[in-house]
């Protein structure tokens, strides 16, 4: 038998150090946590008191559709399965505890320590009171408990406000700042490991997130397409809906290969792609670009490369991931769902056209003497691209 769980409290963290405008981000909080519960077919109701949110949910609900929902929502640091107890009456909220235990914990031995919080000052008992008079009344109940106030393996929170809030878990959310509190940026976005992950921590600071990939047919497939789709659905379940600009960039690449130095040609590429998503990222109001690049990965992430890439825009170009190594860029992978899309055998423009021997300290004046060779040739190409754009809005 399950414990009757009837709602959850909602813990955050960082939120709660700011100052005046603290009301904002908290809202924001509230709102991203609606639009998922909105996904669900539950009734629930929703507030804030005190540093702390609380779901209440009248009806039937899965408990693990529920979790799993709000452990997709930045800005939560805990996800406390809840027992509300309406009437604020020790001996009615100690049954309910030492009930629940029971179920909880079963015949199995454990160690635990009781912490009272009293919000409510006018209630009859001190936070001292209820923990001591609770303590003593599991351990009568449930003879292979004792009592650890050190380490316990067991906490066992008791909330008194407006109603007796009864908790046992603590489950860990994304953490983080609500997504819509930090602005928007672009997310240049291909069918690898890396800048999923990216667009996953760029979120994770509270931005919102657009995203555009480089397709470049004949030279790679519509699975290749359908592989970057899926990958910003999973990105979709933490972010909220991403705008998905598809750029058809195979004649730019072929001018490129067929005008520009073998050696340059993943720099000159990355610059012209970012240029490309300079301008949509205008359009859309984005405060940047984001990539999910990072130091000395490959040839074109050199500190050079990265140097000349970025003088291509006037955008601020964020990389969440510029400090890692690979195996965490890939445990991140793991962690948010995106891993096993990522590898699939589909592959994109990047990797069609890269050379035997890539320069890997290039210099700004040489790769910008090499692009002039572009001039009357790629300006009506990119204009192509930016008219023919396909927009393909993604959520889960």
């Amino acid at each position: 038998m399950d414990i009757k769980y009837n709602g959850f409290l909602i813990k955050y963290a960082e939120i709660g150090l700011k100052g005046k405008n603290r009301h904002v981000f908290e809202d924001k909080l509230l709102s991203n946590i609606r639009i998922k519960l909105n996904s669900l077919d539950i009734e629930y109701n929703i507030r804030k008191d005190q540093g702390r949110i609380y779901i209440e949910i009248t009806s039937a609900f899965s408990y693990d559709e529920v979790v799993s929902k709000l452990a997709q929502v930045f800005g939560i640091v805990g996800i406390c399965p809840m027992i509300e107890i309406e009437e604020k009456d020790y001996e009615v909220f100690s049954d309910r505890v030492v009930e629940a235990l029971k179920i909880y914990k079963g015949d199995n031995s454990f160690t635990f320590k009781v912490e009272t919080k009293r919000g409510d000052k006018l209630f009859y008992m001190s936070s001292m009171e209820v923990n001591a008079e609770l303590g003593g009344k599991i351990l009568d109940n449930l003879p292979n408990s004792k009592v650890d106030v050190k380490n316990p393996e067991l906490m066992i929170h008791i909330e008194i406000r407006d109603k007796v809030y009864v908790y046992f878990q603590v489950i860990k959310g994304a953490g983080g700042m609500p997504v819509g509190t930090n602005g928007k940026a672009m997310l240049l976005l291909s069918g690898g490991i890396d800048s999923p992950v990216a667009g996953y921590m760029i979120s994770k600071r509270g931005v919102n997130i657009d995203a555009i990939y480089f397709h470049a047919p004949p030279y790679t497939s519509e699975r290749a397409k359908q592989k970057v789709v899926d990958l910003a659905k999973i990105v979709s379940k933490y972010c909220g809906t991403i705008n998905l600009h598809v750029i058809n960039f195979t004649e730019i690449q072929m001018a490129i290969y067929e005008n520009c130095p073998h050696d340059e040609l993943t720099i000159i590429m990355r610059r012209y792609m970012m240029k490309l998503a300079e301008h949509f990222a205008r359009e859309n109001k984005c405060l940047g670009l984001v990539t999910g690049e990072s130091i000395g990965q490959v040839a074109s992430q050199t500190m050079k490369s990265l140097y000349a890439t970025d003088m291509a825009t006037s955008l601020p170009v964020y990389r969440p991931l510029i400090g890692m190594d690979k195996q965490e860029i890939i445990d991140y992978s793991l962690k948010i769902g995106t891993y096993e899309t990522s590898i699939l055998p589909y592959e994109d423009c990047c990797t069609i056209f890269v050379a035997k021997h890539p320069v890997t300290k290039p210099y700004l004046k040489t790769i910008e003497k090499s692009e002039k060779n572009l001039d009357g040739i790629i300006e009506d190409m990119i204009q192509k691209a930016i008219d023919e754009c396909e927009i393909i809005k993604v959520n889960e």
